[in-house]
């Protein structure tokens, strides 16, 4: 009975003109049964390319301790009495994002994802420093390539090859660091502090090779789809700057319906757990760097974006998306996330929002059953 289903699915796949009727979003193997923000998730089509093209702002604004928010007022003073000089009060970072992917065979998907990054972060002065330098503050700037992550993805379980509605997937991902972590704080209004490094945040990239680890899980009862990612990734030894960023793990809730053929709407649970920063920029333990005293590494911080402790932390996210088909194999995906829980080891900025517009296309090859292949030339007799 499976063999002669199979057969009837091929058929209809193939007898229609260019494959027009395997392209729409209820596709059980390619684009629309996932959500395109999640590394490695849904399965594409056998031999085709697929492309994903993602701008996305993420705003944060307001400090936390814990879950408890934090007024700015509340830090500012003098560093000898437990205080900092500046603190930051809000961050814009805006990223683009492009992967390329390729499923080489029924069971084996292999990917890369590059990131272009551009952080603003607004910075508030204490009574002392606002009143030396005339202003009452300043934007930290930071832009450029952050870290490549390469991927692999072994199906692990399909209970039907071709349209499946149950599947397990292995992800083996590899982030390199192609992101700077010597950017400096050029913006600084006082001359003498704009050859220091910006804060570990506002650094482009990690400065190591990390490993992530991830089981995914996928299931579809028509018209509804659902999934489960967890992903760990790993940060094994310190950066050229002696410190790396803290371990992570994700665990990413998905439940997408379909309400017509081009039209699907996804709800997303994302929870992260992230670690602090382990170790110190080398620049701060040398006093040019972070602290209020140069020459001193056990003088407090000028400011909390310094001190590696107050990085990582709790938080759960809800993801709204829609996704549309403008055309046969490509999809365009709007989504929103919003902040449901925060615990994060502060003071540090939290974030309020995080909008993200992908772009999506696959690319079947000849040896795709989508690829639109054309009739045979009709032969010319005399």
């Amino acid at each position: 009975m499976r063999k002669l289903k199979h057969a009837l699915a091929l058929a209809a796949i193939l007898a229609a003109p260019g494959a027009q009727a395997y392209v729409g979003l209820c596709c059980g193997k390619c684009g629309g049964n996932m959500p395109l923000n999640i590394p490695g998730g849904g399965v594409p089509e056998t031999y085709e390319f697929r492309l994903k093209l993602s701008p996305m702002r993420m705003r944060m604004e307001g400090l936390r301790d814990g879950t408890s928010s934090v007024a700015p007022s509340a830090l500012l003073g003098m560093p000898a009495m437990g205080y900092y000089m500046a603190v930051p009060t809000a961050m814009d970072m805006d990223m683009l994002h492009l992967a390329v992917g390729y499923s080489a065979s029924d069971d084996w998907f292999v990917g890369a994802m590059l990131m272009w990054k551009r952080n603003r972060m607004a910075m508030r002065f204490n009574g002392m420093m606002a009143a030396s330098t005339g202003v009452p503050g300043f934007t930290m700037r930071s832009e450029g390539l952050g870290d490549v992550m390469l991927m692999l993805k072994r199906r692990l379980h399909a209970d039907d090859p071709l349209m499946p509605t149950r599947q397990a997937s292995l992800l083996l991902g590899l982030s390199l660091p192609t992101g700077s972590i010597d950017e400096r704080n050029a913006d600084h209004p006082v001359a003498s502090r704009r050859d220091e490094l910006l804060p570990y945040g506002m650094q482009l990239g990690s400065g190591t090779v990390d490993p992530t680890l991830g089981l995914l899980l996928q299931g579809s009862r028509s018209p509804w789809w659902w999934g489960a990612n967890l992903t760990w990734t790993a940060r094994l030894y310190d950066n050229d700057r002696g410190w790396r960023l803290g371990d992570e793990a994700r665990v990413d809730l998905y439940l997408m319906r379909q309400f017509r053929y081009d039209l699907v709407g996804e709800l997303q649970l994302n929870a992260r757990w992230q670690g602090r920063i382990r170790g110190e920029m080398d620049e701060v333990a040398a006093g040019t760097s972070g602290r209020a005293t140069d020459g001193d590494p056990t003088s407090p911080y000028v400011s909390p974006a310094y001190d590696p402790d107050n990085y990582g932390g709790r938080t759960l996210y809800a993801t709204l998306g829609l996704q549309w088909q403008p055309v046969p194999l490509q999809i365009l995906n709007l989504q929103l996330t919003l902040p449901l829980y925060r615990d994060l080891n502060g003071p540090q900025l939290e974030t309020d929002w995080q909008v993200m517009l992908t772009w999506y296309a696959e690319v079947p090859t000849r040896r795709s059953i989508r690829y639109r292949r054309r009739p045979p030339a009709p032969e010319l007799g005399f």
